[in-house]
């Protein structure tokens, strides 16, 4: 995917009422539709690629380029698929702003009805939203979180993170079948207009960087704010954007009596240790860099705008034959949905008017 920025600004309100009864009846018929077309797993795959899941959104008929796309077509899936759960196999938790923080006991009682064992979901959807926060620090703040799966414990997470300053959005997506190492790439996608300076934990070159994140957090903590008062009078180089100040002595040390106690033998483990916030995280890898020559990544790692693209080449040219397999799935979805005649016309007009776009 070649790169580019488009500048496209962050909406605020919601969906009226007769837009969002009419998308959460889209969107149930078309999930319902594509469960049987191909599978439930296959209804994650799509959530999961940002050509799809954007299309997705435009077919529901929501605005094409705002970041409440998410929000909104997520908030329609989960309304849409309620009690649906054991016809389509698929289970939905989280959401916006507060209803994200019910997730795990949203998940427990999903698993309760059918019997599955909540523990690994639970940690899926926590390790996703720790690592967009704290191991991933590319100044969005993390706002919304959708968790979907399925009865075998296949699963999907799509979050959006905000950054006020700049008024652009970002969205995280994952999926289970792709996810070999929390903390290492685990992204099926990011999609983002706009790219910055970040800390990214979780690149592949950051290897050396968490590996001595992770000693450095089961290390006494004594020895760890010796050093850390050393490294605070030292003149940090100009390309780190960790500063003195996150070398906090008196905080350093509070979390690191935590991490002592736990031993952490991977920075996964650290990751997962309460109390250790973004903070925490850009204090050891810098210790870790300056003790043990290990530097993290500052590559961002976004890679998709939230446009399919533009005929002009803006942000990126189209990628056609992307675009053509979202349209396939979607068309299958569509005809196949038990909506009213007009519905499903306006929506296929929708889809062959951006369909048509592309090939200008």
């Amino acid at each position: 995917m070649r790169r580019g920025i488009v500048n496209l600004p962050l909406h605020y309100g919601k969906a009226p009422v007769w837009l969002f009864e009419r998308m959460t009846a889209l969107a149930r018929e078309i999930t319902r539709a594509l469960v049987i077309e191909f599978s439930p797993e296959e209804a994650l795959r799509r959530l999961a690629d940002p050509f799809w899941f954007q299309a997705f959104g435009c077919l529901l008929g929501f605005d094409w380029h705002s970041s409440g796309i998410t929000t909104t077509v997520c908030g329609a899936l989960k309304e849409g698929l309620r009690g649906l759960e054991g016809e389509t196999g698929i289970f939905v938790a989280g959401g916006k702003g507060k209803t994200s923080r019910h997730t795990p006991q949203e998940i427990e009682k999903h698993c309760d009805r059918i019997a599955a064992e909540p523990a690994p979901l639970i940690y899926a959807s926590r390790m996703a939203a720790k690592v967009d926060s704290s191991a991933l620090q590319d100044g969005y703040q993390l706002y919304h979180h959708l968790f979907v799966f399925t009865g075998k414990g296949e699963w999907c997470v799509i979050q959006q993170g905000m950054n006020a300053a700049t008024r652009y959005a970002r969205r995280y997506h994952w999926l289970s079948e792709g996810v070999t190492d929390f903390v290492c790439e685990p992204h099926a996608a990011i999609c983002c207009d706009a790219r910055g300076r970040v800390l990214n934990m979780v690149a592949q070159e950051s290897h050396g960087a968490r590996a001595g994140v992770a000693v450095l957090a089961r290390e006494e903590p004594g020895r760890v704010i010796a050093e850390a008062n050393r490294i605070a009078e030292l003149e940090l180089p100009q390309r780190h954007h960790i500063t003195p100040g996150d070398l906090n002595t008196r905080y350093l040390h509070k979390v690191l009596l935590k991490t002592y106690e736990q031993g952490p033998q991977t920075f996964e483990e650290v990751l997962g240790i309460t109390g250790v916030g973004p903070k925490t995280i850009r204090a050891l890898s810098l210790m870790a860099e300056l003790i043990y020559g290990e530097g993290p990544s500052f590559q961002d790692p976004a890679r998709f705008s939230f446009a399919h693209g533009g005929k002009d080449g803006h942000p990126y040219p189209v990628d056609r034959e992307t675009y053509d397999r979202t349209i396939d799935y979607l068309k299958k979805g569509l005809w196949a949905a038990k909506v009213g005649h007009s519905e499903k016309l306006k929506a296929m007009k929708r889809l062959n008017t951006f369909y048509a776009s592309s090939q200008g």
